[in-house]
């Protein structure tokens, strides 16, 4: 009637434990450092759609001499709003691969680089409306 000892169990931290029945390991710090990324990513995306709001100073110049307006409203709204359809994109697929255990800390370095893009793609589209002197 002698059961036999169960062997103690190893103290291991979370990220280099096996997985269990065929699941990735969580991954304790690619969570934090997602999180971080992300809530540094909502402060870039304010900074960066205010910039873009300042974009309408272009339309300054248009007193002395014909402007395209349209281009110009065009270049500010895209500089002041893609970068919160960034933003989304990048919490949504960040969530996404958070859930499926993948690595996500690159999605808001990624998306940071794009919205940089977006500002200046949205910066010369503004500046295209104003022909030169």
């Amino acid at each position: 009637m002698t059961s036999t000892p169960e062997p103690p169990l190893a103290e291991t931290p979370i990220d280099s434990a096996p997985p269990a029945s065929g699941k990735r390991p969580v991954r304790v710090w690619d969570i934090v450092v997602t999180v971080l990324l992300l809530l540094a990513l909502v402060g870039l995306t304010l900074i960066v759609s205010m910039f873009g709001l300042y974009l309408s100073v272009a339309a300054d110049a248009c007193g002395a001499r014909a402007c395209d307006t349209g281009l110009i409203a065009i270049g500010m709204v895209f500089a002041t709003v893609v970068p919160w359809m960034l933003l989304g994109i990048a919490v949504i697929a960040s969530i996404v691969l958070l859930i499926l255990r993948r690595l996500a800390f690159w999605v808001p370095l990624v998306c940071a680089v794009l919205m940089i893009i977006s500002f200046f793609i949205g910066g010369g589209l503004a500046t295209a409306g104003v022909p030169p002197v």
